[in-house]
């Protein structure tokens, strides 16, 4: 990913490998905001402390950096499931209620989740010209909701994975990101080979570890998407606090960054 600042402060990641295509994802640091510590400075959370007004002016700062009316994002009411929303412009400015991942076909249309930790993935079908975005979580990663956004694109708009090109967005690292029993047990009873993602950075001293990058690019190769056409920001989220919000570094005292995701129309 590529760093860009932008005129009025905020500061925006983007990926190398959209950059030839006809979309737009740009995933928010924590600059260019309103809001005072702790959710310094460009926090999209409404339910941590921050005051709606500040939350507000920030969305509005994002939007104007990256030309979108604040107006017309699309949002979710994120509870790391993987229900998947099919939207397109009537759903504008409204929020999709309980699902982790949205796909569009509409033109223009933005598609907007929050994020400080979890997973940020992006698919684009450039067949189809579709794209998905979802947010994964632990338990998001573990019940594919990659995967889940994947086979809607394919049931709704006819895409084939082997086309497809993933971002996955700054998150938590697999050497950060020490998980207890609840995870593990899951992950083994529910993942092909679930041992695999799980490595302990002090000896014995410490907990697992868990990778979710690799858990999310394992189930997306075996979908069918070529490894080569998943680009990786390999940012942890918890080793960079200077530039996003983490939850499990912060312990929980920090704002949410965001993704914002649109098509762009094709030549």
């Amino acid at each position: 990913m590529h760093r860009i600042c932008y005129n009025n402060g905020v500061v925006a990641y983007a990926f190398e490998s959209f950059a030839s295509l006809p979309l737009q994802a740009h995933v928010s640091a924590r600059h260019g905001g309103v809001s005072p510590e702790p959710w310094r400075s460009l926090n999209f959370s409404y339910s941590r402390g921050d005051k709606p007004s500040r939350v507000l002016e920030n969305f509005a700062r994002f939007c104007a950096a990256l030309g979108r009316d604040p107006a017309h994002p699309v949002r979710t009411h994120q509870v790391h499931s993987t229900r998947v929303a099919r939207v397109g412009w009537t759903e504008a400015g409204a929020r999709q209620e309980s699902c982790d991942a949205l796909i569009t076909d509409a033109v223009g249309l933005p598609l907007f989740l929050v994020f400080a930790d979890c997973v940020p993935l992006i698919l684009y079908d450039p067949i189809g010209h579709a794209l998905g975005a979802c947010h994964a979580g632990w338990r998001g990663t573990i019940d594919g909701v990659a995967t889940a956004a994947l086979e809607a694109m394919t049931v709704a708009f006819g895409t084939v994975a082997a086309e497809v090109r993933v971002g996955i967005g700054p998150s938590i690292g697999p050497e950060s990101y020490e998980v207890g029993e609840e995870v593990i047990g899951k992950a083994i009873s529910t993942l092909s080979g679930g041992e695999q993602y799980f490595c302990r950075q002090n000896g014995d001293q410490s907990n697992p570890c868990f990778d979710l990058w690799k858990a999310n690019i394992d189930q997306l190769t075996a979908a069918g998407v070529p490894e080569e056409q998943i680009e990786l920001s390999g940012i942890d989220t918890a080793r960079n606090t200077h530039e996003f919000f983490s939850h499990r570094a912060e312990k929980g005292r920090c704002g949410l960054f965001g993704l914002l995701t649109w098509l762009e129309p094709r030549e």
